[in-house]
């Protein structure tokens, strides 16, 4: 099953290789592993706002990631530091679901120690299975 953990960056787009062209910049599109959802799009997008370079994922796709360098010799630094941010996407994309479970399930945990559920609850837990 593919999951956010296993979102990184698998290679260059095959249909949009990187080429030398009269303007001063060289676009690149990596390819994800798989696609991303829409939020953790939208996440990347909020986290690399602010990089020397323009760097976006189109939420709509979630399967490439779009930035531009002006030299070929700046490709690996770009890379590396989109590695950086595709990892850090993913573990706060994971923290912030994990938070929602966690208040999901303590909103759940609350419900249950009131009424006739919680009666039940706290009778099977006080059963004593010793002779």
């Amino acid at each position: 099953m593919e999951g956010i953990s296993d979102i990184k960056i698998s290679g260059i787009d095959e249909t949009r290789p990187p080429r030398i062209r009269k303007e001063p910049y060289i676009n690149l599109f990596f390819k994800l592993i798989h696609q991303a959802p829409k939020d953790w799009c939208e996440d990347f997008n909020r986290l690399v706002l602010k990089g020397e370079y323009p760097i976006k994922i189109d939420p709509s796709k979630g399967l490439c990631i779009e930035t531009w360098v002006r030299k070929p010799e700046e490709i690996e630094k770009a890379l590396e530091g989109l590695k950086v941010a595709v990892d850090s996407c993913n573990n706060a994309y994971i923290a912030r679901i994990q938070a929602m479970a966690n208040t999901a399930a303590d909103v759940g945990d609350n419900s249950e120690e009131s009424g006739e559920q919680g009666n039940l609850n706290r009778i099977v837990a006080g059963l004593n299975f010793e002779d």
